[in-house]
């Protein structure tokens, strides 16, 4: 009784601290920011290498952005909101920025540098949707 007690206690205790841990690391996204998200819509014989995306793709265009980028994200598609049905996307990956004419400045013209290493991790065709953060 005394064992399942202290288990039941360190558990409560590491429980605790991971999700203060994990609290802290969130950055708030603020209304009125613009929101830019790179869908990779899910096909038959499509590819996403998910580990060179986050390791080199996303940092060298958040470098692009400058002080411009709040943040970013990366999500990894695992199944669709309906049971049964195909993936929608592989992955998405969103920019949380300031302003949409220094993006689109500081995009122009490293435009074809982003695509140069679309083959180094992709063969699909992104969506691009820009959208202002309402709530």
């Amino acid at each position: 009784m005394k064992l399942r007690l202290i288990l039941s206690f360190l558990l409560l205790t590491i429980s605790v601290t991971a999700f203060s841990q994990e609290k802290q690391n969130v950055t708030i996204v603020e209304k009125g920011l613009i929101k830019v998200s790179v869908m990779y819509p899910y096909a038959e014989g499509k590819t996403f290498n998910m580990e060179y995306y986050e390791l080199k793709h996303m940092p060298m265009v958040a470098r692009f952005l400058g002080s411009n980028l709040v943040k970013y994200t990366i999500e990894k598609g695992i199944a669709s909101g309906i049971p049964n049905q195909p993936l929608p996307f592989m992955a998405i990956g969103t920019f949380y920025i300031k302003s949409l004419s220094d993006y689109q400045a500081a995009i122009a013209p490293n435009r074809d540098a982003i695509r140069a290493d679309f083959p180094n991790y992709t063969n699909i065709s992104p969506v691009i949707l820009v959208s202002e953060v309402i709530k």
